[in-house]
């Protein structure tokens, strides 16, 4: 595995749940999760994104950012996570990814075109991003991506595919994750350590990203730097500390 695009390609596609949402207990296999991936490639192309490109995310973890984020990395686009209630245009994204209750506090420069999920958006300029989604082919993109290119954007520090898929690799190993492991994703997004254990190290395993309750959900569980592991009900805790990235 050398870049992103790696972890979704068609071979990997399979029964096996890559994601499991508890609240609503559904769980979206291997097949599902690398077939759409490749469709939010697709519509995030048809947005204007292009290699180093960036896209900006908000929310928690779930099934829509995990796709903006592999979607992306397909086109050798950039992905910055965000507070969806404090994001700044600063940088503006080509896209701007955001949950549909936050589409009325988001006002996007000029070039950045907003794309709302979770339901369908008020505003006519508003990508409705799921329709978008469903309706697209999930072709496979000719753009050539290498591992030194830039994947992730936090704060001022930019992070490679290579750098995030090693980090990534030495997750797997600290905790033992393989096909049955589950992780929990109970971290910030913003964080690149979060987004490496939990984003990429299950699914580079071949297990499964849980979008945890308040219950015990997981094998284990991704947290942020001002989490207290025995406050978390997942019997082991990855801290950023443990991920070196």
């Amino acid at each position: 595995m050398d870049v992103l695009g790696d972890l979704v390609a068609r071979e990997r596609r399979s029964g096996r749940p890559a994601v499991h949402v508890v609240e609503t207990d559904r769980s979206i296999s291997y097949r599902d999760f690398c077939t759409t991936a490749y469709k939010a490639g697709n519509v995030l192309r048809y947005l204007g994104v292009r290699e180093e490109s960036t896209i900006a995310v908000g929310g928690t973890v779930g099934s829509h950012p995990l796709w903006g984020f592999y979607g992306a990395a397909q086109l050798g686009a950039v992905t910055r996570f965000v507070n969806p209630d404090d994001w700044s245009p600063a940088n503006a994204p080509r896209v701007l990814l955001l949950p549909v209750d936050h589409e009325g506090v988001a006002d996007p420069p000029p070039g950045t075109k907003l794309a709302t999920y979770g339901g369908a958006p008020a505003r006519a300029t508003t990508l409705h991003w799921e329709k978008e989604l469903w309706s697209e082919n999930p072709a496979v993109h000719p753009t050539e991506v290498t591992p030194s290119d830039p994947l992730l954007v936090a704060g001022t520090e930019t992070y490679t595919h290579e750098a995030m898929l090693d980090a990534a690799a030495a997750t797997v190993e600290r905790f033992g994750l393989d096909a049955q492991g589950r992780v929990a994703v109970r971290g910030p997004l913003s964080d690149p350590h979060v987004v490496a254990a939990g984003l990429v190290a299950p699914i580079l395993a071949g297990g499964t990203v849980v979008v945890p309750d308040d219950g015990d959900s997981a094998d284990v569980a991704v947290v942020g730097t001002d989490v207290d592991t025995d406050d978390v009900p997942e019997p082991r805790s990855c801290r950023p500390a443990d991920v070196p990235l």
